[in-house]
């Protein structure tokens, strides 16, 4: 099924004759060494010249663990093996006859938001393909299979530490390293994953996964495994190193009898999110833009220094569920002098944005995963 997406800005985002009022508080570049030990520029996202709903592939943001690999589309194939009736493998071709389906995606780096360069690894984008589940299901789930892995054709050669079990050092493993992600049976068959192959209506570009990578809509984006090579069904939880150890928000959390226990969690799915994205003025008129994303959102606040939550008018017109929404709030008669602006989403299940001096973020120990209210500095 083909989604109609809007080629012009939403919701004036972009008006003729407005002017942008810059932050003072600008994000500083990403370090090279940073870049580089990715081996591609980040693109992150300019939130101050965002004018369009869909993100465009070319300023789409990259972040990649190892060197993108070439893929000759041709000879690749992709192995769906493990626990299963009959492995099966498929061609490019072959994937693009089953049947076809389109998904609007906001997907952020679960490392957004997690150092003080790093505030635009987030794009929203319409990703095609073909739903995950059939294929599964057409393969043959045995019974005990418990976890899906999803292994990508980007890897390679590293020492990794092993450690005993009284936490000792035990030896260094130089071993050949495949990036892999792993997710339940039960979320591996979510309708909503895809075995994508295009992104905004092109073949996915070759940084972004090409030929076939997957989409799981609600998961950061660590969950959505490029350049896929073969899914594997196990009868055991997967414990790559981009499951256990790269990617775990460690974290101190109460409980009811006033104990702390400190958590260790894989990153998974995504949290509600919002930023504040821009200032304009316009006929005397100043205006707060932003995003919300992370989850269906269903209210947007706005703060402007110490004063009361103000709820921003959250642009309706597209009902995708996966999609960020855009929002704005009018900013009445504002004070000359530099004023901070906070913003807060609620997502539909009632979870709400949390302030960074909430535990959830305040007793976080890594940054993956930091959705804490963001503040921008102006002045008027």
């Amino acid at each position: 099924m083909a989604l109609a997406i809007p080629d012009s800005p939403l919701f004036a985002w972009a008006q003729e004759g407005e002017r942008t009022i810059p932050w003072l508080d600008q994000f500083p570049p990403p370090p090279k060494e940073i870049a580089e030990e990715m081996g591609t520029d980040m693109n992150l996202l300019d939130w101050q010249s965002l004018d369009t709903w869909i993100t465009p592939n070319r300023k789409f943001f990259r972040a990649n663990h190892y060197k993108t690999p070439a893929i000759d589309a041709k000879s690749w194939r992709l192995e769906i093996g493990g626990l299963v009736d009959k492995t099966r493998f498929y061609s490019l071709d072959e994937i693009k006859v089953l049947p076809r389906k389109d998904v609007i995606f906001a997907m952020e780096c679960s490392g957004n938001s997690g150092f003080p360069w790093f505030e635009g690894g987030v794009g929203n984008a319409r990703w095609s393909g073909t739903p995950l589940a059939p294929v599964l299901e057409k393969a043959g789930l045995k019974k005990g299979a418990i976890e899906v892995v999803f292994y990508g054709a980007d890897g390679g050669e590293e020492t990794v530490p092993y450690i005993g079990g009284g936490g000792e050092k035990v030896d260094d493993i130089k071993m050949k390293l495949e990036f892999a992600r792993s997710m339940s049976v039960t979320d591996a068959l979510d309708p909503a994953n895809l075995l994508c192959y295009e992104m905004n209506g092109e073949a996915l570009p070759p940084d972004y996964g090409f030929p076939v990578r997957l989409i799981a809509p609600g998961w950061y984006g660590v969950a959505n495994v490029k350049w896929l090579k073969r899914i594997e069904l196990r009868d055991t939880r997967f414990m790559g190193p981009f499951m256990a150890q790269r990617y775990v928000t460690i974290r101190e959390e109460p409980s009811p009898n006033g104990e702390t226990h400190w958590t260790r969690m894989s990153v998974s799915r995504s949290h509600v999110k919002s930023i504040p994205a821009k200032v304009t003025l316009k006929n005397g008129q100043y205006t707060v833009h932003g995003a919300a994303w992370g989850a269906p959102i269903t209210r947007v606040e706005v703060r402007f220094d110490r004063g009361p939550w103000t709820a921003a008018s959250i642009d309706e017109s597209q009902q995708y569920e996966f999609a960020w929404k855009f929002w704005h709030l009018d900013w009445k008669n504002p004070s000359p002098g530099e004023h901070r602006i906070t913003s807060r989403a609620t997502d539909r299940d009632g979870n709400v944005q949390p302030a960074m001096d909430d535990w959830q973020i305040a007793k976080k120990h890594t940054y993956w995963e930091s959705n804490g209210q963001i503040t921008r500095t102006v002045r008027i």
